[in-house]
């Protein structure tokens, strides 16, 4: 299994504890890389960047859990980063947790930690890590070409 880095907003805070604790009971290997106490005016993306960056320098190995109010920030901020694939999930249909790493293979998953019920979360974490990419040749083509895309600059006319 791969390393799994979290970080959080104040609002994802609470929450960020939650899911540490279900990686313990999974025996999985995770680091926290902040905010370690609460601070209403914390700024995500000084948080959320730190994870991207680990998943971005060694996506084979690393992936991410972020949090944050609605977790729509934050996944802006994770997939500024070359390499990530960071999706939202806030509720909804269970299913775009499975679709997200079979045709995705995303690689950080991005919570609305305002919208998910506190029973829900040991479903969501698991679900979304035990899914598998199925590494069919068209989402693999997909992948590449996002990657590709990523490292262009837009030129505006």
């Amino acid at each position: 299994m791969k390393k799994i880095f979290l970080a959080a907003d104040h609002a994802g805070l609470d929450v960020k504890g939650q899911i540490k604790e279900i990686l313990r009971k999974r025996n999985l290997d995770f680091e926290d890389l902040g905010p370690f106490e609460y601070n209403s005016l914390d700024d995500y993306p000084d948080f959320i960047s730190r994870v991207a960056k680990k998943v971005s320098n060694n996506p084979e190995k690393n992936i991410g859990i972020i949090l944050g109010g609605s977790g729509q920030g934050e996944a802006i901020v994770a997939n500024r980063f070359a390499n990530v694939r960071a999706i939202v999930y806030y509720g909804g249909p269970k299913e775009i947790l499975k679709l997200s790493k079979e045709h995705n293979n995303a690689n950080i998953l991005s919570l609305g930690a305002r919208f998910i019920k506190k029973e829900e979360m040991e479903w969501v974490i698991n679900t979304w890590l035990d899914e598998i990419f199925t590494n069919e040749k068209r989402h693999v083509r997909r992948i590449k070409k996002i990657e590709k895309y990523s490292q262009k600059k837009c030129i505006l006319f």
